[in-house]
């Protein structure tokens, strides 16, 4: 009797403690705009490591999210951004919003993909390029030519048969904007783009949305990222991927903590665990460039000459005149956005 007792009181305490510890698990509010169906493998990766830490994610589109944490400036409600463009973390760098932290093992990561101040307040993840889904069977139906470059989609042949993302929205059709800004210069920049208005049939709130709408036959051109154009293929779709000739825009995926945070400890433990090999193995099967030099595996029906055509993308200039850019493209444009 005195030991089916003491045995029940063991079990109890381990119960409790059981109980203590899960209560007490460290809760992080990370803000992202990773795609929705990848954030349950990056949480439940992490947690094998880490089961005391719990993810609590906030997800939307680029535009919405960088939106959301610059309103949020003064009463920051997010411990850490994993997943959002590079351009905008580098404003809010300049807002002084984010914390500097060198995670461990940062050093392993290539260069490029880490902020330049010391401590960094930003390290990247993956990167992603700019692409056109061309859709053969729709195109052929009517009548279509395969377009070679970015101008080439100004041709009357394609008017209502185009749709791109809205850059307010899409970190995608922002680094569309900002590469052809950079690529033809602001003036004929602009112009290209007036011209371009006249062929699009609306613009999305997603930057692989028109892709997966070329994929599915709703439209024959989507204006979007070259992973979504391979993975689509692969998945049956008749897609050519286009990489037109002058060059194409990107952007990386990238990761840091806020300023502020009552979480810091958790959050560096999470931080840390992004620039791991582990974590880049994780973001291959999304993303065909990383940031772990020698992870990256070949990626079936990705454009072979992608590398090559990845402009010098300036960074500083995308981000330093973000908001204007944003503001002249939507006086310009908005009208053929799709309903929020």
């Amino acid at each position: 009797m005195i030991k089916k007792t003491l045995k029940t009181l063991s079990m109890g305490v381990a119960l409790g403690t059981v109980a203590f510890a899960y209560a007490n698990a460290a809760e992080l509010t990370v803000y992202t705009a990773v795609e929705a169906e990848d954030l349950a493998r990056y949480a439940a990766e992490f947690n094998k490591d880490h089961p005391d830490i719990k993810i609590n994610w906030v997800r939307d589109s680029t535009g919405i999210v960088t939106a959301k944490l610059l309103a949020e400036k003064d009463n920051p409600q997010a411990d850490v951004v994993w997943g959002l463009a590079a351009t905008s973390l580098l404003l809010m760098k300049s807002e002084g919003m984010l914390e500097g932290y060198a995670p461990a093992g940062v050093e392993n990561l290539d260069p490029k993909f880490v902020d330049k101040s010391t401590p960094p307040t930003w390290t990247g993840m993956d990167a992603w390029v700019a692409a056109v889904c061309y859709n053969t069977v729709e195109s052929e139906k009517l009548g279509l030519t395969p377009p070679k470059t970015w101008k080439d989609l100004t041709k009357v042949e394609y008017k209502g048969h185009v749709i791109m993302p809205n850059p307010n929205s899409s970190g995608t059709g922002f680094l569309d904007v900002s590469s052809w800004l950079q690529m033809f210069g602001e003036v004929e920049g602009w112009a290209y783009m007036d011209a371009l208005h006249e062929n699009i049939a609306r613009y999305t709130h997603s930057g692989s949305k028109p892709c997966k709408l070329a994929a599915a036959g709703e439209i024959p051109i989507g204006i979007s990222f070259a992973f979504r154009g391979a993975k689509s293929k692969e998945d049956g779709a008749p897609l050519e991927i286009i990489v037109p000739e002058e060059g194409v825009g990107w952007d990386m995926e990238a990761t840091a903590i806020i300023a502020g945070t009552d979480a810091l400890e958790a959050a560096k433990t999470l931080v840390d665990w992004t620039v791991t090999k582990k974590a880049n193995e994780m973001y291959n099967t999304g993303y065909a460039v990383v940031a772990y030099p020698g992870v990256a595996k070949p990626v079936k029906h990705f454009p072979a000459n992608l590398a090559e055509k990845m402009i010098d993308n300036d960074f500083e200039f995308a981000a330093n005149n973000r908001a204007a850019i944003l503001k002249e493209w939507q006086s310009r444009y908005d009208s053929k956005s799709e309903a929020k």
